[in-house]
């Protein structure tokens, strides 16, 4: 029987892949994936959760959409052609730097069927869980996007929604993070 424990913070790193420009523009749903992604982000900024982010051959993609480049100032990010972030070395540099305490990746991005799924199964092949911020992810078609989800959930990836990791994290209200995490919440609407 396997053994389940409720998210920590600290046991926690956000990664952010691909989500720029040029690709955003044929992303089912990239709005609410971007609002999805902003809100991960501040959250984990909150938290002081590690971030890590990664772009997709930049020369060709472009930046991130607008509501993230200034977001992610500051933030570990590297440029990539590989599919699975994990294969390129900075960003497996990053990683493997990261507090022995961090047992689980959450990802946000796209493309779903593609980086996400790709990455995943390196962070899987390496020994970490990993988190799929479901509202987070999406692809160009609706069914890569449900296709990847459901092949990453059968691998043992967990998937749910970005409100479902969040609240896992604060673990109860009242706390200093939880007044700072509700006002986002609130203006994400329904």
């Amino acid at each position: 029987m396997m053994k389940h424990s409720l998210l920590a913070p600290a046991d926690v790193c956000l990664q952010v892949i691909d989500v720029q420009e040029k690709l955003m523009a044929k992303i089912d749903n990239a709005a609410g994936v971007a609002s999805t992604v902003e809100f991960m982000v501040r959250c984990a900024k909150i938290f002081d959760i590690p971030i890590v982010a990664n772009t997709q051959y930049i020369k060709g993609l472009g930046p991130y959409v607008a509501n993230l480049e200034a977001l992610v100032a500051g933030i570990q990010r590297f440029d990539k052609v590989e599919f699975n972030a994990l294969a390129n070395k900075a960003t497996e540099a990053f990683l493997d730097g990261l507090p022995k305490k961090v047992t689980t990746i959450v990802l946000v991005g796209v493309e779903t069927h593609i980086c996400i799924y790709q990455t995943a199964m390196g962070l899987l092949g390496r020994g970490y869980k990993v988190w799929i911020v479901a509202d987070g992810v999406s692809s160009r078609k609706l069914a890569d996007h449900q296709a990847g989800l459901s092949r990453l959930r059968s691998l043992g990836a967990s998937i749910g929604p970005a409100e479902m990791l969040i609240y896992e994290l604060l673990g109860k209200a009242g706390t200093t993070e939880f007044k700072q995490v509700l006002p986002l919440i609130i203006n994400r609407g329904d």
